[in-house]
């Protein structure tokens, strides 16, 4: 048998300056775990209770279905000049050498909005720019390549506070691997 690949993978190799959420892979396995226990478990208390019947199994499983929706992360992708988001109802992509705007919400789960200058919108998770360097890398270049435009108006206090979190955790890092700290 031939190995598989993954197609977003395949499209994106051999360019050097695309990156992939390097965690999406064991958040989805973790997230199909998730949702096949809850069937699991769900059918086996079904099934001691003598209650198990093929529409309640059909149920349950719709119900499992609905918990790998819920669970499933988004897939972040991003190149020279663009970002983009890949979840379970589409993609949406937005050009960083062209934002308009980036916007901060949540407090716990912060996610940014972020607008470019065709009207396209996003929203990704903050986490994921604090696990991925390559992604945060390019996603910087082009929000430095939006304020060199002037097309950035709204978000650089954001933008900074983002910087000063993700610089200082990369300091910290590397001044644990030197032992330094």
């Amino acid at each position: 048998m031939g190995r598989r690949t993954d197609p977003a993978a395949a499209r994106h190799a051999g360019r050097p300056d695309t990156a992939v959420d390097r965690h999406w892979r064991t958040d989805a396995r973790r997230a199909l775990q998730y949702s096949l226990t809850f069937v699991g478990l769900i059918m086996l208390l079904d099934w001691g209770a003598d209650g198990l019947t093929l529409p309640r199994a059909a149920l349950w499983t719709a119900l499992g279905a609905g918990v790998l929706v819920v669970f499933l992360p988004t897939r972040v992708t991003a190149g020279d000049g663009w970002l983009s988001v890949r979840g379970f109802m589409g993609e949406r992509r937005v050009r960083t050498d062209a934002l308009v705007a980036v916007r901060q919400y949540g407090s716990v789960a912060v996610h940014l909005v972020l607008q470019d200058a065709s009207g396209r919108w996003l929203a990704l998770d903050r986490r994921v720019l604090d696990s991925n360097p390559l992604i945060w890398h390019l996603l910087d270049a082009g929000v430095r390549r939006s304020l060199e435009r002037g097309t950035l108006r709204y978000g650089t206090q954001v933008l900074q506070e983002l910087v000063d979190r993700i610089d200082g955790q990369e300091a910290r890092a590397v001044l644990e691997a030197s032992g330094l700290r």
